[in-house]
C-alpha cells in the first residue's frame, strides 16, 4: 500500500488524491512501498504534484510541497522535500517544510536526499547517496555524482559536471559549465573555531566562475574564488583567488602556466 504515514491511520494514495494533497500526472510508475508525507513537523499540509510518466522507486518518501517534472525518475530509497529540523549554520529549523522543485527528465539515483526549498533543473542527473541540502539550487543538464555533499544554499549552474565524494560548503557558487573533480574539499571559514551560534559572522565559501576545473582532492580555502576557464591541478590546495584562465597546482597553489582557448 502506498500511503502517508500518521500517529494512528495510515492514508492511501487514493485517499490523498481525494483529498487534493497528491497529484499524479498520466502514466506515473509509483512502488507500492513509496510514502508521501503532505504534513510537515509543524503540521503544516502542502500538496504533492507529480508530472506525467514519473517514476518513484521503493522506499522512497517524498515529502509536501514537492512538485516533480515529466519524465523525471525517482530512485529507490531516494528521499525528496525533507524538511530541516535541528540546528545547522547559526540556525534552529524546526521542521518547516517548503517548496522543493525538481524538473523535468530528472533522474535522481537510489539513495538520492534533496532537502525542503531545494530545486534541481530539467535534465540534471544527482548520483546514489548524493545529499542537497536546504534551499540549493542545481541548473539544467548538470550531472552530480555519487556520495556528494552539498551544503545549504549553495548555487550550482547549468551544465555543471560534479565527481563523486566531493563537499560543497555553505553558500558556494558554482557557475554554469564548472567542473570539480572527485573528492575535493572547499571551505567557509578562516578561523575554525565554534562559536556561539548568534555571534557568528558571515560564512566565506569559494566561488567558482564559468567554465574553470578543479583538479581531484583539491581544497578551496575559505573566500576562494576561481576565475573563468582556470585550471587546478588535482591535489593542490587553494589559498588565493585564481585569475581567470590560470593553471594552478601545488601546496600552496602558485600559478605555473595559463590556459588557452
Amino acid at each position: 500500500m502506498m500511503h502517508l504515514s500518521t500517529p494512528d491511520i495510515p492514508i492511501t494514495v487514493t485517499d490523498l488524491i481525494r483529498a487534493g494533497l497528491l497529484e499524479l500526472g498520466d502514466g506515473c510508475q509509483i512502488h507500492p512501498s513509496a510514502v508521501f508525507l503532505p504534513v510537515d513537523m509543524l503540521g503544516t499540509i502542502r500538496p504533492i504534484v507529480l508530472g506525467d510518466r514519473v517514476a518513484v522507486g521503493a522506499f522512497t518518501v517524498v515529502h509536501g510541497g514537492t512538485s516533480v517534472g515529466h519524465d523525471t525518475h525517482i530512485g529507490h530509497r531516494a528521499t525528496v522535500g525533507e524538511p530541516e529540523y535541528g540546528y545547522a549554520v547559526r540556525r534552529v529549523y524546526q521542521g518547516t517544510g517548503a517548496p522543493t522543485t525538481i524538473g523535468s527528465g530528472v533522474v535522481l539515483r537510489a539513495g538520492a536526499t534533496v532537502y525542503a526549498g531545494a530545486s534541481v533543473g530539467d535534465d540534471t542527473t544527482v548520483g546514489h547517496n548524493t545529499l542537497l541540502r536546504t534551499n540549493v539550487t542545481v541548473g539544467t543538464g548538470s550531472q552530480l555524482a555519487a556520495n556528494l555533499t552539498v551544503e545549504r544554499d549553495c548555487a550550482v549552474g547549468d551544465g555543471v559536471r560534479c565527481s563523486p565524494g566531493s563537499h560543497l560548503t555553505a553558500d558556494t557558487v558554482v557557475a554554469d559549465r564548472a567542473f570539480i573533480g572527485a573528492g575535493v574539499r572547499t571551505i567557509n571559514d578562516k578561523e575554525l573555531i565554534w562559536r556561539d551560534p548568534d555571534n557568528e559572522p558571515p560564512l566565506l565559501p569559494p566561488s567558482f566562475a564559468y567554465g574553470c576545473k578543479i583538479g581531484s582532492g583539491a581544497v578551496i580555502l575559505a573566500g576562494v574564488n576561481v576565475g573563468e576557464h582556470a585550471l587546478v591541478g588535482a591535489g593542490s590546495v587553494v589559498t588565493k583567488d585564481v585569475r581567470a584562465r590560470a593553471i594552478v597546482y601545488g601546496v600552496p597553489a602558485t600559478q605555473r602556466g595559463e590556459v588557452t582557448l
